[in-house]
């Protein structure tokens, strides 16, 4: 059953590459069609999105609802493109994208499957963030409705028409894999998976619905419960780290790398998403750690991290996160020469079957100024 699965999805993900190639996102829309109406008619009930078609005037979106709206051609090719040039970014092979390091194949030796080879994820993740931009750029400083979920955090329906979108293009490409999105919760194909991709179409909804171009798209790829695969995606910037577990990670097909030289946390620039994420001994050990070091910041989410593989910034700690909040982030740091654990300094994983509790995080430029931030947040002294 999973060998037939994996059979049509690999001939689905061939054609798709193989039309994108040659036209660019008109793959991304055929797989959104394929399964859009699934989505929106109850497959997972959280989509309203009918069908995305393509012209030479532009892209145009009509929503099972009846309504209709459209991106200008002139714009729907700035809103994909990596550099904001006007040229949508051909994704043939990894090879070509990060001339760094080969495709990584992943062989028996590691236990992967080595007829999926992880250029086949690497695509797919860059189709899922190249439509991802297309949902999320259309709602970006845009009126629409905010949702509060239980626990008052905000929902838009820009987060669940971008979960929607990246849904159907895994469903088809890979139906034996496992989905976890936040939006949508984990789908598990019978008789289980070791494959799950991980999805939060859009980190930061506060910073979103208030216009702050540093949220991000989440996706990640998990092989028996480790990160293989992180992508962290800002639609507006432009800018786009990709991680691989093994590989040095890159920044729009560049690689980069943490700032190691800063190894002491009175030289550390720290940030966090909000103070307000901490509580009683939580915010006891966050003080610990802020009241050491050069300068702290706020606000960023996702993009923090992005920066702290690219050099910017030295420490980030935060807590409450949840697995879609981090799991992305592993490859795309570790990949950068940085480390990232918990607050017990333990590696970071997810197992479906807990669920998705909450947990701390602390991101370093280097070892040795992870040990020191662990070592504050833990009570000890440097």
């Amino acid at each position: 059953m999973q060998r037939t699965a994996r059979d049509v999805g690999r001939k689905a993900l061939t054609e798709i590459v193989r039309q994108r190639n040659l036209h660019g996102v008109s793959a991304l829309w055929a797989a959104i069609r394929s399964s859009a109406g699934e989505l929106s008619s109850g497959g997972r009930g959280f989509s309203s999105l009918g069908d995305v078609r393509r012209s030479p005037e532009g892209v145009f979106i009509n929503y099972a609802h009846g309504k209709s709206t459209g991106l200008p051609s002139t714009k729907w090719k700035d809103r994909l493109s990596t550099t904001f040039s006007m040229e949508v970014p051909k994704l043939a092979h990894l090879a070509t994208r990060t001339k760094h390091s080969a495709a990584l194949a992943l062989d028996d030796d590691k236990g992967y499957d080595s007829s999926s080879g992880m250029d086949e994820f690497v695509e797919v993740g860059h189709m899922l963030a190249d439509a991802a931009r297309i949902v999320v750029m259309k709602y970006f400083r845009s009126n629409f409705q905010i949702i509060d979920k239980e626990d008052l955090s905000p929902v838009t329906i820009a987060d669940r028409e971008t979960e929607a979108a990246m849904w159907s293009i895994i469903s088809r490409c890979f139906p034996d894999h496992a989905i976890f999105g936040e939006e949508g919760g984990l789908a598990m194909p019978e008789g289980g998976s070791d494959y799950v991709w991980v999805l939060d179409p859009i980190d930061g909804t506060k910073s979103f619905i208030t216009g702050k171009p540093v949220f991000g798209t989440l996706i990640s790829l998990l092989y028996k419960d480790t990160p293989v695969l992180g992508i962290i995606d800002q639609p507006v910037l432009g800018e786009r780290w990709v991680g691989v577990q093994g590989q040095a990670t890159t920044l729009n097909g560049r690689r980069i790398k943490t700032r190691s030289s800063t190894s002491l946390l009175k030289d550390a620039y720290l940030y966090t998403t909000s103070p307000h994420m901490f509580a009683g001994e939580t915010e006891d050990a966050f003080v610990r750690v802020r009241n050491e070091v050069k300068i702290p910041l706020y606000g960023c989410d996702c993009y923090a991290y992005g920066l702290l593989s690219s050099g910017h910034v030295d420490v980030i700690v935060e807590h409450g996160l949840k697995p879609y909040d981090y799991l992305a982030l592993v490859p795309v740091v570790e990949g950068a020469g940085g480390t990232i654990t918990n607050w017990n300094g333990e590696s970071l994983k997810w197992f479906p079957h807990i669920g998705e509790h909450s947990i701390g995080v602390l991101a370093a430029g280097s070892r040795s100024l992870h040990k020191a931030a662990l070592s504050r947040l833990i009570g000890e002294q440097c």
